[in-house]
């Protein structure tokens, strides 16, 4: 809705998959789960949470991060990235980026007020990087459909899009293993509520299991329309 959002600002909606079935379909890709779990090493996943993604022309920068600075309200307090782009990507139009060999580096707090717009994106990993180590920085350049996974350390976000025409959009599948459990006494303001009293299990409702060595899946997603 023109005039909701600012317009520098990349808009973003969470968990979208509980509103969309083809959105759920792509976020909640049985492939997907398999790939995100073989390469964390997890016995197998389940959705935390995802992100759509639209960064217009003349948006302002996504603060370089850590997904997994924000995950100590689980156990482990860890996770894995899938980013998928819906555009063709361009390295001035502001694609997701990576802080090479970053994912190597210890947890930082999450800075939560750097987020949206910073006017230092870098500042996160520029004060978290070991002593002598040079930030270098890698934009993912994708045709439509192309993507990427990135570990819950690696630090990570987005530059200005000073392209002028070109706008992108993504879908983002934040995946943790298959036996993660709320933590007993650290909460989050919003995934803690899905917490049922007296037991620290995460119901398959709102974090259903995508993919399983054992070949189990949450039965409902089998309901999800086939992607082409």
């Amino acid at each position: 809705m023109p005039g909701r959002d600012p317009d520098d600002r990349t808009r973003q909606l969470c968990n979208a998959w509980k509103a969309d079935t083809v959105v759920a379909a792509q976020v909640l890709s049985e492939r997907t789960g398999r790939l995100a779990a073989q390469l964390a090493g997890y016995r197998g996943v389940r959705i935390l949470q995802d992100n759509v993604l639209w960064k217009p022309p003349g948006t302002k920068a996504i603060g370089f991060h850590q997904d997994s600075s924000y995950a100590d309200y689980l156990v482990p307090p860890e996770m894995i990235t899938c980013w998928i782009s819906l555009h063709e990507t361009r390295a001035d139009a502001g694609p997701i980026e990576f802080v090479r060999g970053s994912h190597t580096w210890p947890k930082s707090p999450p800075a939560r007020s750097q987020f949206h717009a910073p006017d230092d994106w870098l500042a996160g990993p520029r004060e978290a990087a070991p002593e002598g180590i040079d930030l270098d920085t890698v934009p993912v350049v994708v045709k439509p459909g192309g993507g990427s996974f990135h570990h819950g350390l690696t630090w990570h976000g987005s530059a200005p899009n000073t392209s002028g025409t070109v706008a992108r959009m993504a879908l983002v599948s934040h995946f943790i293993a298959v036996e993660t459990r709320f933590h007993e006494t650290n909460v989050d303001v919003t995934y803690s509520r899905y917490r049922r009293h007296g037991d620290l299990s995460l119901d398959e409702s709102f974090f259903p299991v995508v993919w399983d060595e054992s070949g189990y899946r949450t039965p409902w997603l089998a309901d999800l329309p086939a992607l082409d």
